[in-house]
């Protein structure tokens, strides 16, 4: 083995470091892509300014744009998890009601009696 414990430590920083560059490079496309409040065209100039130079572009998009990136994210993460909530919220609330108006067009045909009703719709509201 010809290939001593520092070069292992500079291969490795510097694998770290181009991982670490494709990743911010990658989350500041992401967030120019994401953004609604750019237009079409102020999009593209980023794009183009980021491809063309791909350093000074970056680092220009974060001093720029950076203090907002943390807001609109915080934003995006918000808005899904009341999405979430309101999707459970309606679904429990469905399914109790779908189930209830079930039970009673059971009783009503006479297919379940009135105990067996009552039993399940415990059941029901218990759930």
């Amino acid at each position: 083995m010809d290939y001593p414990l520092l070069n292992v430590f500079w291969t490795t920083m510097w694998i770290f470091l181009w991982v670490l560059w494709l990743m911010l490079l990658f989350r500041v496309i992401g967030d120019m892509f994401r953004d609604d409040s750019l237009n079409g065209w102020a999009k593209a100039g980023w794009c183009v300014f980021v491809i063309v130079l791909p350093f000074l572009g970056v680092f220009v998009y974060l001093m720029a744009r950076g203090s907002g990136m943390g807001r609109r994210e915080m934003k995006r993460a918000e808005q899904a998890e009341e999405e979430l909530r309101e999707f459970v919220r309606g679904t429990a609330a469905t399914g109790h009601a779908d189930e209830l108006s079930r039970l009673v067009e059971l009783k009503n045909h006479g297919d379940i009696t009135a105990e067996e009703y009552e039993r399940a719709k415990a059941k029901v509201l218990a759930a």
